[in-house]
């Protein structure tokens, strides 16, 4: 069964005590999915060659005009040309956070780029990343991962920017979500550099380890800090203003990045997911982060009330539900008072929460399953950085 962000009510296979199956759409045309079966999308990604500057990367498939054309598979490219050097040692601006990368792009000497906030400096790599999409891999423990790093025609490399990561659904990949998601049309104005990581094979395709669930023997907190630390190296990002957002089972993994990553990022905007009855007494974040959740009233695959699904064979899962989700993160955020009434977008909000941080859930009435609203998402994400 191939089912796309589009054609979810038409292809829904129910099971479980409240009918909950195939949460992790492929996204685009990638995602292959069905109950107990691999369905990781057999599409080819074929990339015209190009260069990366980074350490620990192996990095090809440069195109321009950020468009990524394949939905996942395998991935073939012309072999790229990797530029290894050390940056120099030019002085960072006043750019925010402490700590930022620095000195890791190739070849001539770092020049130093002012930013917003935070006392720190952040010195630019040079020479700065042409526009368009690579793909790269990254060493985590033993093992090698991937991911398509996005860089917008707004980015200059003289500045730090924003870094968001955005994660694939359950059977999707990284070039799936780069072709799907809806943060780029939001975020590319703005010079914020994306990156679009493929989680390893499950039960049911490509997956994320949100612990329960969905594929086992992997640290995928590990690798998206290990992604964020090497995209650090080649391209100015801020350090205080790093995110995760993601669609479905990527939704997941943006609450598991929260619980268990809140000090490499800011703040969070899942789509389409709930925090999980099976480890949420374990979500214990180093700090207080902001979560801005959207969720349709009408999504036959992770219902708004919450409830059981055993779509992945052998890792059943418990949803708390939108509202039980959005109670417990403003627990755990500290808030207090009553979240504002829903505005025109469905937003009701906790806003008096420790460190200033925000709990919102964003609810579509008659709203399926499927992304989140970036216009909505970019705007609350940004304003929040790193303490």
């Amino acid at each position: 069964m191939v089912i796309g962000r589009t054609s979810l009510p038409k292809q829904i296979l129910l099971s479980g005590a409240l009918g909950v199956a195939l949460w992790g759409c492929g996204s685009g045309s990638d995602g292959t999915t069905s109950a107990g079966g691999d369905g990781s999308g057999g599409g080819a990604d074929t990339s015209t060659s190009g260069t990366s500057s980074s350490v620990s990367v192996t990095g090809s498939g440069t195109t321009s005009g950020g468009t990524t054309a394949s939905s996942g598979g395998n991935s073939t490219s012309a072999s790229g040309t990797s530029a290894s050097g050390t940056g120099g040692s030019g002085a960072g601006g006043g750019g925010a956070g402490g700590g930022g990368a620095g000195g890791g792009g190739a070849g001539g000497a770092g020049v130093g780029g002012s930013g917003t906030g935070g006392g720190g400096s952040v010195t630019c790599p040079t020479p700065a990343l042409r526009a368009g999409d690579t793909n790269q891999t990254v060493t985590v423990g033993s093992g090698s991962r991937s991911y398509v790093l996005h860089v917008p025609a707004a980015y200059d490399g003289s500045k730090p920017v924003p870094l968001v990561v955005d994660f694939h659904p359950l059977g999707g990949s990284g070039p799936s979500e780069r072709t799907g998601s809806p943060y780029p049309a939001q975020t590319d104005p703005e010079g914020v550099i994306m990156a679009f990581p493929s989680g390893l094979s499950g039960p049911s395709g490509g997956a994320w380890n949100v612990g329960p669930c969905c594929v086992a023997d992997t640290d995928d907190v590990a690798f998206a800090k290990a992604l964020v630390a090497q995209i650090q190296e080649t391209a100015c990002i801020d350090p205080k203003r790093i995110y995760a957002v993601g669609f479905s089972m990527g939704g997941g993994m943006s609450h598991y990045l929260a619980c268990h990553a809140a000090d490499v990022f800011a703040a969070v905007a899942p789509a389409a997911f709930d925090l999980l009855q099976e480890n949420v007494g374990d979500c214990e974040p180093s700090r207080p982060i902001t979560v801005i959740s959207f969720r349709g009233t009408s999504d036959p695959i992770v219902p708004y009330a919450g409830g059981s699904s055993s779509v992945v064979r052998g890792m059943p899962v418990t949803f708390l539900g939108a509202k039980t989700t959005f109670e417990k993160w403003a627990d755990i955020n500290g808030c207090t008072g009553s979240p504002s009434a829903e505005d025109g977008q469905g937003c009701s909000t906790y806003s008096n929460c420790q460190d200033g941080v925000e709990v919102a859930l964003c609810t579509k009435q008659g709203g399926s399953h499927e992304p989140g609203n970036a216009a909505v998402g970019w705007p609350v994400l940004k304003r929040h950085t790193m303490p």
